[in-house]
C-alpha cells in the first residue's frame, strides 16, 4: 500500500519518538525545587495573578474573623451582576438571556429594552454568511470533529473580511459581533455536512429566523422538522448564559488574551481559543461525564442502590472502571470548592427537564452521584480543598435530553463562550501594553559543539 504521511506511524517515528521523550522528559521533583507553579496554579489550586479584569468575577473563598482565607459556596459575577440573579431575573420576566448577557460581557451593564433590542436587531443583521460559503467551505473535506470544522470556518472568514488585520476597536467589535451571531450556523451546519458524509443521513440547512433568540435557532437550524418546546429552548438558553464567560484565566480566554496580546487579527485569536476549548480537559470534559454514566448504568442495574454506586464509583478511583483514569468526571474544579454557582443554577432546570423528557430516575442518578462522590473523594484522596460537581456534571446530561448529538456538545460551549472570548479580547486590546511572556528556567545542562563525524549515536 502506498505511504500515507497524514496517518501512518512508521517504525522511524516510533525510534524518533524515543528521543523526544528522553529528550522533554523532566524531574518532577525540580517543579518544587524551583517553586514552579505547574498550571499557573498553586498545590491548592489557587492561580497565579497574571492580569486584571473587569468582565467577570469568581469566587470560592472568603476572609475568617481571624483573616485566614477558607472556601465558601461559590459564586460567579458578569460585571457585578451574580449570574443566578441575572438568570432568575431574565426567567421571571419570561424572556431569553444569552442576547442580553453578552450585552453586559461586552458593554459593562445590562441592557434597556430599547438597547437590547437594537442589539438583538444587531445580531440579527450579522446571522448571515457569505455567499455560497456553507457549500464551497463547510460541505467541502467535512471533518469527523465539529471544534475543527469550527476553527477553519473562522479562519476562513478572514479571507471574506476586507479589514481582517484592523485591530481597531470598532472593527475588532464589529468582528467579535459577527462571529457571536456567526457561531451557531458555523457549528450547526458543520455538523449537518458530517452527518450527511460521514454517516449518510439526510442533509439539512434551515436559515437561521429573525425573530427567534440564539437558543431556539440552535434548535430550528439542527432538527429535521425545526420544532421544539418552550422548555428545551428556554433551557438551552440557560446553558448559553452559564457557559458565556468564567474569568480571565481559564484555559481559552487565557489565549485569547496571550494571542491577542501579539497584535494579531481577530480570526487567529478566536482560532486559537477554539483549539483550547477543543481538549477533553476544558470543553470536552461533559462528554467524558455523560460516557462514564453510561458505563455506569450498565454496571448498576438499581440506580437507587448507593452502596453498588458508592461501589463503582470506588472503582473509577481506583482505575478499575471505565475509562481507568482514575477520575470521577464532572466532580471537582480547578477554582470551586465547596460548590459551583454554574451547577446549582442549572440543576433546577435539569430537573424540569429530566420530567418533561421521562428521565426523572436518571436524574435520580446524577443527584446520587453528586451526593456520593464528594465523600468517596475524600476517602480515597488527597485533596487540598472541597469537591462539588461543576458545571460539566449536568450540561451532558441536559444536551443527551435536547437531542443534542456528542460532536456538539463542545461547540455548544463555544457558541456560548464567544461572547467572553469577545469581551476579553477587546478588555486586553484596550489596555495592552506589552506581549504576554512568562519565565521558563533552562534546566539543561550546556554542551560543547561537536562536529558531526565526530558524534555517537545514544
Amino acid at each position: 500500500m502506498p505511504f500515507n504521511p497524514f496517518s501512518e506511524v512508521t517504525q522511524e517515528i516510533l525510534e524518533l519518538t524515543e528521543l523526544c521523550r528522553r529528550s522533554s522528559a523532566i524531574d518532577p521533583a525540580l517543579y518544587e525545587k524551583y517553586d514552579v507553579k505547574r498550571g499557573l496554579r498553586d498545590i491548592n489550586g489557587k492561580g497565579v495573578l497574571t492580569g486584571l479584569t473587569e468582565i467577570s468575577e469568581i469566587q470560592s473563598t472568603q476572609r475568617d474573623e481571624n483573616g485566614a482565607e477558607v472556601p465558601c459556596e461559590g459564586r460567579l459575577f458578569y460585571h457585578g451582576v451574580d449570574v443566578k440573579n441575572l438568570v432568575s431575573g431574565f426567567i421571571r420576566e419570561n424572556r431569553f438571556g444569552f442576547e442580553e448577557t453578552t450585552y453586559l460581557l461586552l458593554f459593562g451593564k445590562l441592557p434597556t429594552q430599547e438597547q437590547l433590542d437594537q442589539f438583538t436587531a444587531l445580531l440579527t443583521r450579522y446571522r448571515s454568511l457569505p455567499t455560497s460559503f456553507v457549500r464551497d467551505i463547510i460541505m467541502k473535506a467535512p471533518s469527523r470533529d465539529m471544534m475543527n470544522t469550527l476553527a477553519r470556518s473562522v479562519l476562513t472568514l478572514y479571507s471574506y473580511d476586507d479589514r481582517a488585520d484592523d485591530i481597531s476597536l470598532p472593527n475588532v467589535l464589529r468582528q467579535c459581533l459577527q462571529l457571536v451571531a456567526l457561531f451557531p450556523m458555523l457549528s450547526v451546519y458543520g455538523y449537518q455536512a458530517y452527518n450527511h458524509y460521514h454517516e449518510g443521513k439526510s442533509l439539512f440547512i434551515h436559515a437561521p429566523q429573525p425573530h427567534l433568540s440564539t437558543a431556539e435557532n440552535i434548535l430550528h437550524i439542527l432538527r429535521p422538522d425545526s420544532k421544539y418546546t418552550k422548555l428545551e429552548a428556554r433551557v438551552l438558553d440557560v446553558a448559553l448564559v452559564l457557559h458565556a464567560e468564567h474569568g480571565g484565566g481559564n484555559n481559552s480566554t487565557f489565549t485569547t488574551h496571550v494571542v491577542s496580546s501579539s497584535g494579531t487579527d481577530t480570526y487567529s485569536a478566536v482560532a486559537a481559543a477554539i483549539g483550547s476549548l477543543k481538549g477533553p480537559r476544558h470543553g470536552g470534559a461533559n462528554i467524558k461525564v455523560v460516557q462514564m454514566f453510561e458505563d455506569l448504568k450498565k454496571t448498576v442495574s438499581d440506580w437507587s442502590d448507593e452502596e453498588a454506586v458508592a461501589c463503582y464509583l470506588k472503582k473509577l478511583l481506583r482505575k478499575e472502571a471505565f475509562d481507568k483514569a482514575g477520575l470521577i468526571y464532572g466532580m471537582g474544579h480547578a477554582v470551586y470548592s465547596l460548590s459551583d454557582p454554574r451547577a446549582d443554577v442549572f440543576k433546577y432546570y435539569v430537573k424540569s427537564l429530566s420530567e418533561e423528557k421521562g428521565r426523572d430516575k436518571e436524574f435520580g442518578l446524577y443527584s446520587l452521584v453528586e451526593r456520593l462522590a464528594p465523600q468517596i473523594i475524600g476517602e480515597e484522596r488527597r485533596i487540598y480543598k472541597g469537591v462539588s460537581a461543576n458545571v460539566d456534571f449536568f450540561s451532558g446530561f441536559v444536551y443527551s435530553m435536547l437531542d443534542l448529538p456528542t460532536e456538539l456538545f463542545t461547540p455548544i460551549f463555544a457558541i456560548s463562550r464567544i461572547a467572553g472570548w469577545s469581551a476579553h479580547r477587546i478588555e486586553e486590546l484596550c489596555n495592552s501594553g506589552k506581549i504576554i511572556r512568562p519565565a521558563y528556567l533552562s534546566i539543561s545542562p550546556h554542551y560543547d559543539y561537536v562536529p558531526i563525524d565526530q558524534r555517537t549515536e545514544g
